[in-house]
């Protein structure tokens, strides 16, 4: 709902600048980010503090336009008029209905303005406590009201420093994320005073009911104090506004090649866009052949040619974040004899070069610096062309133990082939783990990022033998182009299932190995990451989702969102498992909720292929659901591998549809069944009982890790049922309430004996994906 504006080029952001807009009833700007307040035009003009230098164009605003939950109706210009309210991220989002009662002109108000403000019908919270919402045309004729509970989100605390307020200890407590910082008090009844929030230099931070957002760079003093003024604790922050993430370089321009006698002088234009961080070096690759070599600027000697063969060559630049994109290619020459001296040298790095090591067909990075710790050779396997890079036990270790905890080793690949592999030893995954390293590689088209702990190099020691050292067992990180007949299977599910296919499909594959026993590494304890790039042209708001292709040809949604690298689109695919991965359009939209309260959400669960309809391109939003058909939208929501063995439920057979999917649940503990054995697939599913799972399902996602310590009595109180709530479905009320995945049926009831239906599923499981940032 926030309008972006930044400036070029680059530096001008270090100049003193003033941001400001023609017509603040439509738009108020800070610090480069438009906030819409009505809707209309507005022109935005940023002007150096000199007043020498001005820039100014022409934006369109409007609000977000919020969900509607039904509160209550009224007459309004003979029509009935419904003042609605529902919540989201800390706002209470308030509209009117029918819909052309918002071509009116209206007025929004708040009856406690010390408890929220409205404005164009977003309700802000800045206290705690009740506040009727009103809107009024403005000849003052009809009016709509409604009362709501509000209240500020309240952020995790990391504890600063004490002072003493009213006798009760209390912590002023400062954490950051998503470019705020977060301020709370502690214990948690000192939130319940009446307190004022203030900054001492506002124009480096501001601050509302404890969020600080930074509107420069600079410190500032954040200040508590009850409204009588009798008490105050104070801290000190530092402040600076969001800074731009690291990405990998822009491509370098104007390649330009001279023959000489067994080589070729290569010069280029560096990349106006260094990605954020220092160009460490450029990498030079002959075509053909694929010989590289690495330096750290224009010019740059590739040596090793053959006389008389036409090359062409292109670069790419590196940095800490990665490489970038091959640049065009230069133009061709024909190294000779009679192009230059008799003597051929072989190129060497000078001391003022990057060290590397690039051999055949790979470049090998630590924590983004290229470095010589492996070697690459080529070959064949089953009729596909073969690239594998093996890293150097000793010079990877010395290396690791020079870079330190996390280190980030990269295997970038420049071949062509149709299998790319990664290679080391056991014992060099278990020195990594140590370490807490990633392992990751890269081609062209694809990413795999795997952390050295999700290879259970022990689990693997027992299946080989404990006898066999581990610098024994090879392991090996695979990216693939899938088999001629796995890609016609996958064509052939496109067309049944009515999606079309984005992008080729692609393996990754993470193996063990001792002599001709090989065993996959096909299951994992968290997410792991992979990328597969859209191709160029394609617009990026046709894609629906990544999907896994599985043995026998169907697929299943896999959580995915689409992210820009260095201004290429990329599918950011997360998974348990390995496999063969697709990424696929299937706009979906069901008929009977197209003014559903969950039409959003129902939609694209349905498209990502995580929910199904009940015929007739209908969805039926409000019907129960059972606590199969719940199962089964979990797992899928999850993009869980289906378990196909047999379930421990006696009321669950292997033949019954929801087989395989009751049994994932279980093996990944979403579920217990009942004390007698049963599951009672068929029973409707309660609001506490899918709240449990889905409380569950926040440890799978990491979602729940995230959470502060909360008092379960604090979190029910403002629901007058909570006494309803069993003792045993608690902690998962709590922790789904606390995520900001379950809302309550309205603002004082959570109804948690009532049925759950198919709408609040998928409204559910769409808030589970997102907070815990997996779409």
């Amino acid at each position: 709902g926030l309008l972006k504006a930044t400036i070029e080029p680059a530096n001008a952001t270090d100049k003193d600048v003033i941001w400001s807009s023609s017509d603040e009833t439509v738009a108020t700007v800070v610090n480069g980010v438009v906030t819409p307040v009505g809707e209309g035009t507005a022109v935005i003009t940023v002007t150096t503090t000199d007043g020498s230098f001005k820039a100014s164009t022409t934006v369109s605003v409007s609000a977000p336009i919020p969900p509607v939950v039904d509160v209550t109706g009224v007459k309004l210009d003979q029509e009935t008029l419904e003042l609605t309210a529902g919540e989201a991220d800390g706002l209470l989002k308030a509209t009117i209905e029918p819909a052309n009662a918002t071509d009116k002109d209206v007025i929004w108000s708040s009856s406690d303005e010390t408890v929220a403000t409205v404005v164009n019908g977003v309700v802000t919270p800045v206290g705690e406590g009740t506040a009727v919402i009103t809107v009024t045309t403005k000849d003052g004729s009809f009016k709509a009201s409604t009362t709501v509970n509000v209240a500020a989100p309240k952020p995790p605390s990391v504890i600063v420093t004490g002072v003493t307020l009213d006798q009760t200890e209390l912590n002023l407590t400062v954490g950051e994320g998503d470019g705020n910082l977060q301020v709370t008090v502690a214990p948690a009844n000192a939130t319940n005073k009446g307190v004022i929030w203030s900054s001492s230099d506002e124009t480096v931070a501001k601050v509302v009911y404890g969020v600080v957002t930074p509107i420069g760079e600079g410190t500032a003093i954040i200040t508590v104090t009850t409204k009588d003024g009798s008490y105050t604790a104070s801290t000190t922050v530092t402040v600076k506004a969001t800074v731009k993430p690291v990405t990998a370089p822009g491509i370098p321009t104007s390649v330009t090649a001279t023959a000489e006698n067994g080589q070729a002088i290569i010069t280029f234009i560096p990349p106006v866009n260094d990605g954020g961080s220092e160009i460490t070096g450029y990498i030079v690759t002959a075509n053909p052949g694929g010989l590289t070599v690495t330096g750290t600027g224009s010019p740059l000697t590739i040596s090793g040619l053959t006389n008389g063969t036409s090359y062409t060559f292109t670069i790419q630049a590196i940095n800490k974040a990665g490489i970038s994109e091959s640049s065009a290619e230069s133009n061709a020459v024909v190294p000779s004899t009679s192009s230059g001296g008799d003597v051929v040298v072989p190129w060497q790095p000078t001391p003022s070069a990057t060290p590397a090591h690039v051999v055949n067909d790979a470049t090998i990075l630590i924590n983004g610096k290229a470095e010589t710790v492996g070697t690459a050779t080529n070959g064949k396997r089953n009729e596909q062309t073969l690239t594998t890079i093996v890293l150097d036990q000793k010079k990877l270790e010395d290396k690791l133990a020079t870079e330190g905890k996390g280190t980030v080793v990269s295997i970038a690949a420049n071949s062509k082939s149709d299998v790319i592999v990664g290679e080391l030893n056991g014992q060099m995954v278990k020195n990594m783990q140590g370490n807490q390293a990633i392992l990751e590689i890269k081609t062209g088209n694809a990413t795999f990022t795997l952390p050295a702990q999700q290879i259970n190099i022990d689990a693997l020691n027992e299946q080989i033998g404990k006898s066999v050292a581990l610098q024994d067992i090879k392991i090996q990180i695979e990216i693939s182009a899938p088999t001629a007949d796995k890609v016609k299977a996958l064509e052939a599910a496109a067309q049944k299932g009515s999606f079309s296919l984005v992008s080729s499909p692609v393996n990754f594959t993470a193996r063990g190995i001792y002599g001709d026993k090989s065993i996959e590494l096909s299951q994992f304890n968290t997410y792991v990451k992979r990328t597969i790039a859209i191709p160029e042209g394609m617009d990026p708001n046709k894609i629906t989702t990544g999907v896994y292709v599985d043995s026998e040809g169907s697929v299943h949604h896999v959580p995915t969102k689409v992210v820009v690298i260095d201004g290429k689109y990329f599918a950011t695919i997360n998974s348990l498992s390995g496999g063969t991965y697709s990424v696929i359009w299937h706009p979906l939209e069901f008929s009977d909720v197209a003014n559903h309260w969950a039409k959003e959400a129902v939609n694209d669960m349905g498209s990502r292929l995580v929910i199904e309809g009940t015929g007739n391109g209908q969805f039926t939003p409000d019907q129960a659901i059972t606590r199969a058909e719940f199962a089964a939208i979990v797992v899928r929501g999850l993009g869980l591998e289906m378990e196909q063995a047999a379930t421990p439920f006696s009321d669950v057979k292997t033949t019954d549809w929801h087989n395989s999917a009751i049994n994932t649940a279980f093996a990944y503990q979403l579920i217990n069944g009942f004390e007698d054995g049963m599951f009672r697939p068929d029973e409707h599913i309660t609001r506490e009982q899918a709240m449990l799972i889905i409380a569950k399902a926040m440890k799978i996602t990491a979602l729940q890790t995230k959470l502060s310590v909360q008092s379960a009595d604090v979190l029910l109180a403002p629901f007058t049922d909570s006494s309803e709530v069993s003792n045993w479905a608690i902690s998962g009320v709590t922790d789904t309430l606390q995520a900001g995945i379950i809302m309550g049926r309205s603002s004082k009831g959570l109804a948690p004996k009532d049925d759950m239906t198919r709408a609040e599923v998928a409204e559910i499981v769409k808030r589970l994906l997102e907070k815990s940032d997996l779409i």
